[in-house]
């Protein structure tokens, strides 16, 4: 029986698929859906499944990432909303790949590829070159463009680009707009990794601002430097470790 595994950070696309996966080939086994890279790659090394459905997008490792990790027999399947990893490296075919959203037709042809060609000889490196070709791209596209954040039934679809900034709290991280505190459970680590670090900046263990909406900077009599965000009374601290950050400003 082949066995597989499906990684994406978006449960309810994870699922669907699960589903469509049971239709198109009943065979197939399931053994592990990842909810995100860290969880994939170490299923992967456990379970060895015969093919992995990486999502590349997810927190944590890329799906490329994931893929290059791998030291077994996996064959890699990447399910992506961006078209250009298609173009170029895919159709080399190191590796299948499926466009979100995902078209069942598709995932039929796909499929049929799958259970006609023999996996890849150990040592082949085709997957290899391919890979070392997308990473850098991938690092640039992966960047979050929206934070999706649940308020009682309503989900939010915020863009990174209306953020003010990022701050720890307890057990969640606020995701401060220019009209709305919204709260989130990915803690400020993992954030830092996904942003664009260009107009994200971390200015404290707890705090990630946007600099595209910095009003400017005030140190205090203890010349403890802190940041004003436009249109915000609230000043935010900057730790020492992170001061550099502003000596050319």
């Amino acid at each position: 029986m082949t066995t597989a595994l499906i990684a994406d950070d978006e449960p309810h696309l994870a699922q669907y698929l699960k589903t469509q996966l049971a239709q198109v080939w009943p065979e197939l086994q399931i053994v592990k859906i990842a909810a995100n890279g860290v969880e994939a790659a170490q299923a992967i090394a456990e379970l060895e499944p015969d093919l992995a459905f990486l999502d590349i997008q997810m927190p944590g490792l890329t799906g490329l990432e994931v893929a290059q990790g791998i030291e077994g027999a996996t064959r890699v399947v990447f399910v992506t909303a961006y078209d250009q990893y298609a173009v170029e490296a895919f159709e080399a075919r190191a590796v299948d790949y499926l466009l979100k959203p995902l078209k069942v037709e598709r995932l039929a042809t796909c499929v049929t590829r799958l259970r006609r060609e023999a996996p890849a000889p150990a040592g082949d490196d085709a997957l290899a070159e391919t890979l070392k070709r997308l990473l850098p791209a991938a690092a640039a596209s992966a960047r979050l463009r929206y934070i999706r954040a649940a308020q009682g039934e309503l989900m939010h679809q915020i863009p990174v680009d209306e953020v003010l900034f990022f701050h720890a709290d307890d057990k969640y991280t606020v995701v401060q707009t220019a009209t709305a505190e919204h709260l989130i459970r990915t803690p400020i680590f993992e954030l830092s990794g996904q942003l664009d670090p260009d107009r994200f900046w971390q200015v404290h263990r707890s705090t990630i601002i946007n600099l595209d909406h910095l009003a400017g900077t005030r140190r205090d009599e203890q010349s403890r430097l802190f940041v004003r965000i436009r249109g915000q009374a609230r000043e935010l601290p900057v730790s020492r470790a992170y001061v550099h950050l502003f000596k050319a400003m």
